[in-house]
């Protein structure tokens, strides 16, 4: 069924999702947010949880509690209402990046590929802003948007077994950071100190959210330890930039 320009489907007998678009762009990811935030202001018996994606928001729900002939009239009425979702209005996320050497093994296999410096593929890769579109694979793991095209780069041709935390990698149109210590075909250029997920930063582990921007900037060695010792010492604030447009 389409409500509003919205298409409504069953996922199983325990989940239904909505899709409002069917390309990644800031302007349908931001429609995903809006509904998602929406959510997140009310308490409905029965809905246990909701996963925003690129373009769809999954709702998982109980059957027993709350039948699927009601969260259809519930996602009526939702839809039904005026959904912003200011995209000028954000988090913009500065992370430290040590680049190259066994912090980033592949930052000279990503240099040779494209026919550049390993500093040049560091300079542009720390010359954007990037989106967050959603979160998924491991806790706290970002799909980030706005990769230049002149770093798009295969991944592996053989996934690594273990891949550190923290691990900024590469693969084909995209960046992104390892949260947790997993295997992985990404290609490492770089290394950040800062976690973006700890189990024990309740009550919120995750650093990153949907509709946050993040900006890489390159730091040395020196730069990286004493992070790293301010991190162990809990005096570490990770450098958080609100904007408003």
């Amino acid at each position: 069924m389409v409500v509003n320009g919205v298409r409504v489907y069953p996922m199983g007998d325990s989940a239904i999702t909505l899709k409002f678009g069917d390309e990644i762009s800031p302007e349908i990811n931001g429609k995903v947010i809006a509904f998602a935030q929406f959510l997140a202001k009310y308490v409905v018996k029965g809905i246990i949880e909701w996963v925003p994606t690129y373009t769809d928001v999954t709702i998982y729900y109980n059957p027993v509690i709350l039948s699927y002939e009601k969260i259809i009239r519930l996602i009526q009425e939702w839809l039904s209402q005026e959904l912003t979702y200011h995209i000028k209005n954000y988090r913009l996320i500065y992370l430290p990046v040590l680049y190259g050497g066994k912090y980033g093994p592949d930052l000279d296999y990503v240099a040779n590929y494209h026919g550049i410096d390993p500093e040049e593929v560091i300079r542009i890769h720390t010359s954007v802003d990037y989106r967050v579109y959603m979160l998924g694979f491991a806790p706290g793991f970002p799909y980030l948007g706005g990769l230049p095209e002149i770093l798009h780069t295969p991944r592996l041709d053989k996934p690594r077994v273990q891949i550190p935390a923290g691990s900024v990698g590469i693969a084909g149109k995209q960046t992104g950071v390892y949260p947790l210590s997993t295997p992985g075909g990404w290609q490492i250029i770089g290394h950040t100190p800062v976690p973006l997920f700890d189990k024990n930063q309740e009550p919120n582990p995750i650093l990153l959210r949907a509709g946050d921007f993040i900006r890489f900037v390159s730091i040395d060695l020196e730069q990286y330890e004493q992070i790293e010792k301010e991190i162990k010492n809990q005096t570490y604030q990770v450098k958080i930039e609100k904007i408003e447009g």
